[in-house]
């Protein structure tokens, strides 16, 4: 069975073995045009599991894609979230939705997230992308069908790489316990993940044995095989009764069908460009099966209609202020990763510094440390992905007097593990360092689960904690320098994946603990050049109209809405870098409301984390009870990431420095009104004198 009417428990359609290896040919086909409409994905992955996800959605797995919550039908969960394009091909293919919607793929606004979301597709079970939960939520779901009484199977995927998370185990372990033989896990072995081979990074074979020794049936086949695929399919479905759970291992290859992909590291997380999405339909033998110039259109249309929508929602001023759109105030840019990176490889000579990779290594620039230095691998420990393990490891090796270095999406680094953290770094005040590396929305199309912007309120949270949020990649550097050889005890540094404007130079004073005062002198050809910046502590009252108090990217947006407000209104601003967050720099806060009276925080997070901190430090001051000081926040407001381009998520979340300008005019405006309410009620008092 498969395709299924639920009302009349009738089959649709049928899909001979040599029709499912068509249909996995026309499916690996929109998946590749998808990708490349996005500009952004996971081709290696998607490519590979493609045989199993035609004969899973159109030959074994039973439900009905017109009543996509039928009680009865099979779940298929996602473990393995970044193999989105498939699990959306496999419902497209199934009749869930339009094929020709595919090409919205991780676009603003679109069901087709980066990562899946149960809640924006129907046919999609569960939200995944933080890899390792999917088993434990199929194991959750197969002990609601045996409370119900029901016989639905509960397929989970999962991909090689996936199983060094220790999840995965905890999983396998209730699975067996509970003889829960309707789980069947189908394990993509490409034996490639981003850092490179899984058995190089961190082996986890051989996994047939393991899940035998945990009691599971296991089944091995060839996963481009269609008939082998079908066949362990089928065998799974009928264990039931064994009281065994399954595990099928299909033995794949990344990239499978095009040529210049196949078995190529490189391509888990890169997508094809027009040529190359030509080329390989071609060698699929479905270039004139599928309207792939039409569909990218229609994709050219969809992002047109996206960013109407996006600028009918930005605050308008006289002009457009927006990055690098005019003649003058022009910005470099530079993602604030490359700082970090480079603070690793000049300090990396000191002995005692160790990296740890967590398989993005890459990407967050923590292989810099040995990148041009080869004798420092033995200093480099790939811990794959296993943020957990890697957290405590990471103590165990401050114990000893190392100075561990580790760091992956911030997401990641700061909550995946945070048990770890608190427990065996923080408790014990072991001196580790924590790079949560694509803070906030900089992944952009990745999506929610990707996507960090609840990290600060962690680790602000975690005694011993130092917090440190640089603003550029200038800063990251200088951050990392310090915190690395000088500071002792546990810290956390955050920083974007996206480039973002340079807006310090090597002689801008950075000072840990005590912020920077940024004042706008003139408009300038050059961005960094129309600013002034020093240490609040030196810093003179100049009569500003406004405070803005803003950490990460959030400053260069808080420096922008400066000049906005400077050119649109006449206001003068006082914009204070805060980068580091713990301990927080309350006197130049407490500075800042006492002489402009009106103070916004701006952070690329949920409200709170720094705008809590900073209210806080105004409410509790003796100096400032009878102040009467206005606050605003800029932030995240209480709801999850999106998919989307990082500079769109900006606008879409209401963190530009035009929403930071628009909310700061009106709230120097209700100043102004209560100081001429105030003058009104004086005024009798003065004329007696």
């Amino acid at each position: 069975m498969s395709i299924i009417d639920s009302a009349t428990k009738t089959v649709v359609r049928d899909y001979t073995v040599e029709e499912l290896k068509d249909q996995a040919a026309l499916m690996r086909g929109y998946n590749l045009v998808a990708l490349c409409a996005a500009g952004s994905g996971h081709a290696g992955g998607t490519l590979s599991i493609m045989d199993i996800t035609a004969a899973l959605y159109l030959s074994v797995a039973n439900h009905d894609p017109k009543n996509p919550n039928w009680a009865e039908r099979d779940r298929i969960l996602w473990s393995g979230g970044h193999k989105a394009p498939a699990l959306y091909v496999g419902l497209a293919f199934a009749g869930f939705c339009n094929k020709e919607e595919l090409v919205t793929l991780r676009k603003l606004y679109s069901p087709f997230q980066g990562h899946p979301h149960w809640l924006k597709l129907p046919g999609v079970e569960a939200s995944t992308g933080s890899l390792g939960q999917g088993l434990s939520v199929a194991v959750g779901s197969a002990l609601a069908s045996r409370l119900d009484g029901r016989r639905n199977k509960v397929f989970c995927i999962m991909g090689d790489g996936e199983q060094q998370e220790g999840n995965i185990w905890e999983a396998v372990m209730e699975a067996a316990h509970y003889k829960l033989d309707n789980v069947i896990g189908i394990i993509d072995e490409n034996r490639l993940q981003i850092d490179g081979p899984v058995c190089e990074v961190m082996n986890v074979a051989p996994l047939a044995d393991r899940y035998r020794s945990f009691g599971w049936l296991v089944i091995e086949c060839d996963g481009h095989d269609m008939e082998q695929v079908v066949n362990a399919l089928n065998q799974a479905v009928r264990n039931e009764g064994s009281g065994k759970p399954t595990a099928i291992i299909g033995k794949t290859v990344k990239g499978k069908g095009v040529s210049f992909m196949e078995n190529i590291a490189g391509w888990h997380g890169k997508v094809p460009n027009f040529d190359e999405l030509v080329k390989s339909l071609k060698e699929l033998g479905v270039e004139e099966k599928i309207p792939y110039l039409a569909l990218l259109d229609k994709a050219k249309g969809y992002q047109t209609e996206v960013e109407r929508k996006l600028d009918a929602k930005m605050p308008k001023f006289s002009k457009d202020y927006w990055w690098n759109t005019s003649t003058t105030m022009q910005a470099a840019m530079k993602p604030t990763r490359m700082g970090f990176g480079e603070s690793l490889s000049e300090n990396g000579k000191d002995e005692r510094v160790v990296c740890l990779g967590l398989d993005i290594s890459g990407s967050i620039t923590i292989s810099e440390f040995y990148a041009k230095h080869p004798e420092r691998k033995n200093r480099w420990f790939s811990m794959g992905i296993a943020e957990q393990s890697a957290t405590a490891a990471a103590a165990g090796l401050a114990r000893e007097g190392k100075l561990p270095v580790l760091g992956t999406y911030a997401t990641f680094a700061a909550a995946r593990n945070l048990d770890q953290i608190r427990v065996s770094i923080c408790y014990g005040n072991f001196n580790v360092m924590i790079a949560g590396a694509h803070g906030g929305v900089s992944v952009g199309p990745d999506g929610a689960t990707h996507q960090a912007l609840e990290d600060l309120f962690a680790m602000c949270g975690l005694p011993n904690m130092t917090v440190v949020v640089p603003a550029d990649s200038v800063e990251t550097r200088k951050a990392t320098d310090f915190l690395l050889l000088k500071h002792v005890g546990p810290k956390y540094i955050r920083f974007a994946r996206e480039a973002t404007p340079i807006i310090s130079t090597t002689d801008t004073p950075f000072e840990f603990g005590k912020a920077n005062v940024i004042r706008l002198r003139n408009e300038s050809k050059n961005f960094i050049e129309a600013f002034a910046t020093e240490l609040a502590d030196d810093y003179r009252n100049e009569n500003e109209d406004l405070s803005i108090v803003a950490c990460g990217p959030m400053v260069p947006e808080a420096m922008r809405a400066a000049w906005i407000l400077k050119q649109e209104f006449g206001y003068e601003t006082r914009v204070i870098n805060m980068h580091t967050l713990k301990p927080l720099d309350r006197r130049t806060i407490l500075k800042a409301a006492l002489d402009t009276r009106v103070v916004i925080t701006a952070e690329e997070h949920q409200i709170g984390a720094l705008a809590w901190q900073v209210s806080h430090a105004i409410i509790s001051s003796p100096a400032l009870f009878d102040v009467p000081v206005i606050t605003g926040a800029i932030g995240v407001k209480d709801r999850f990431g999106d998919s989307g381009a990082p500079w769109e998520l900006i606008k879409e979340f209401e963190v530009s420095a035009e929403h930071i300008a628009q909310q700061a005019a009106a709230l120097v405006a209700l100043k102004k009104q209560r100081i001429e309410a105030t003058e009104k009620e004086l005024e009798p008092t003065l004329s007696l004198r």
